[in-house]
């Protein structure tokens, strides 16, 4: 069922089993995976079901360190969340994304791949991709003319991507949830505060509040936050009436480790003859599945370096793309995404390439950001239109992430060159080796993690294993904000994964009636 928080008397006491706080894709996620059950489930959303500019303005925030996009333009804020713009790029993370690395200061989860592959199936249902195999022979038996570029996998390998339509969430699951019985969405319910008990060990309500003018208490057995990483670490740092640091910060852990794709041009691939490259093809709404080029995680740890990946774009065809960072629009962020991705499908028809394919590639890299307690969220003096201090971001990158970049391409280029394939151009930014300077084209994925981090050790990370929130007994926490380190893939897909898992947990505790 749905209900208007701002048509309901004021002060109101909401009362259910489990709240979640956020529905965007990992709130809608949890809250259907209890559809149709015995327990009251209250799920609150900031904004309706439509845009609205000044539930955006909440927001908004300030950025220091490597420049970034506006903080009030890279998550919405209304019923969907991000799914509104996002382009559905999915893969699961490798399995040495999950271990420590001893080259990579702060990695390891408290969770393996193989924990998380049965909810990794589980989510490919959520956001409408084919069979949970990322294997790239399954996808070269639909279409043979899928060929790998380097037929050697001991070094470089073909890591592929599924696509969703993508999936809207606010459009796919509105009537499921709103037609639920027991699931009860409000909307116009923005969470301000987090209560808990005199002890700190307990979370008693949520306040909520709205432009109407509008306050209410919402009470619970579990609290779940599943707002975006930025907001996760907001709330919980402004909720700091019976704890000064915040909730879950009394090691200094929240906010800090917020982690970035970095997304940037690195390359060109010269090719001995035309190659349409089929196999890492892509074109928005359309493609189902593509590889990108990935290090074997051999050669990750034998060079120390980060996981990345590089998808190769028609060289005429990447010089009509604008970079991320030059289109996304302040003013209405819906449309930025769409903008941005379809800007391929346009480029592509005006350079008509033929069908033998180019000679030139635009190598483009996303590459996990190494775990840095530097880059964090904070809070500002400045406060939203609901009281609640906005958020600051200080992105800071290392010598680490240009590094790897490097190497990758020094690697790619080797493999490239022995087999006669063709020849790896650098940029000039990756020329000199003792610079650590990032050029003005250097943009994010819009991809938020790492607030939250998960560990089983109080002082390396927020949540534990089971997304709890050290020292309280009763509060959750899910989404990319938990992820220890990043990856190279596209974090929706995990955060999903990441949700069910939670929900099961969440299940069973019930049943012990905790």
């Amino acid at each position: 069922m749905h209900v208007d928080g701002r048509k309901i008397e004021n002060d109101s006491l909401i009362e259910g089993d489990i709240c979640i706080v956020g529905a965007g894709a990992a709130g809608i996620s949890m809250a259907l995976d209890w559809d149709n059950t015995a327990y009251k489930v209250i799920l609150l959303e900031g904004g309706g079901f439509e845009y609205d500019p000044k539930i955006q303005d909440l927001y908004a925030g300030r950025t220091t360190g490597q420049p970034y996009y506006p903080l009030m333009s890279s998550r919405l804020h209304y019923f969907g969340g991000t799914t509104g713009h996002w382009a559905g790029f999915c893969s699961p993370l490798d399995p040495i994304d999950f271990t420590k690395r001893s080259w990579v200061e702060h990695s390891g989860w408290p969770v393996t791949r193989t924990d998380l592959d049965p909810y990794y199936e589980r989510a490919q249902k959520k956001v409408e991709l084919g069979p949970y195999n990322y294997d790239m022979a399954f996808w070269q038996k639909r279409d043979p003319a899928m060929k790998p570029l380097v037929e050697n996998d001991s070094v470089v390998w073909n890591k592929i991507w599924q696509f969703s339509p993508p999936t809207r969430f606010g459009t796919k699951y509105k009537n499921d949830i709103v037609q639920s019985r027991n699931i009860h969405l409000y909307t116009y319910a923005n969470a301000v505060n987090i209560v808990c008990s005199k002890s700190g060990a307990v979370i008693k309500e949520v306040i909520t509040r709205n432009f109407e003018g509008k306050q209410h208490r919402v009470r619970a057995r579990i609290f779940i936050l599943a707002c975006c990483a930025i907001q996760n670490a907001r709330l919980l740092l402004a909720s700091n009436q019976q704890s000064p640091k915040g909730l879950g910060n009394e090691n200094d852990l929240v906010g800090r480790f917020f982690m970035e794709h970095l997304e940037i041009k690195s390359a060109e691939l010269w090719l001995s003859k035309p190659d349409p490259l089929k196999l890492y093809g892509y074109e928005f709404g359309v493609t189902k599945a593509r590889a990108e080029l990935a290090i074997h995680s051999k050669k990750q740890e034998e060079f120390k370096i980060l996981n990345g990946t590089i998808s190769l774009t028609a060289l005429d065809v990447a010089k009509k793309i604008k970079p991320a960072i030059e289109v996304w629009n302040q003013e209405d962020p819906r449309k930025s995404g769409d903008r941005f991705f379809g800007g391929y499908g346009r480029a592509a028809k005006e350079s008509n390439i033929p069908s033998s394919g180019s000679r030139a590639y635009q190598c483009f890299t996303r590459i996990e950001q190494a775990p840095n307690p530097n880059s964090r969220v904070t809070l500002e003096a400045e406060k939203d239109g609901l009281g609640v201090p906005r958020a600051s971001l200080h992105w800071e990158l290392t010598a680490l992430e240009k590094r790897s970049i490097r190497t990758i391409y020094e690697l790619l280029g080797r493999e490239v060159g022995m087999a006669g394939i063709g020849r790896i151009r650098l940029m000039d930014y990756l020329q000199d080796s003792s610079d650590n300077s990032w050029p003005s084209f250097t943009g994010g994925g819009w991809h938020h993690m790492g607030t939250t981090r998960m560990s089983n050790d109080p002082r390396q990370g927020v949540v534990d294993s089971n997304c709890k929130v050290h020292g309280i007994s009763n509060l959750f926490v899910t989404g990319s904000s938990c992820f220890t380190t990043a990856g190279a893939p596209n974090p929706t897909l995990t955060l999903i994964a990441l949700t069910i898992r939670l929900s099961d947990h969440v299940k069973s505790l019930m049943k012990k009636r905790i």
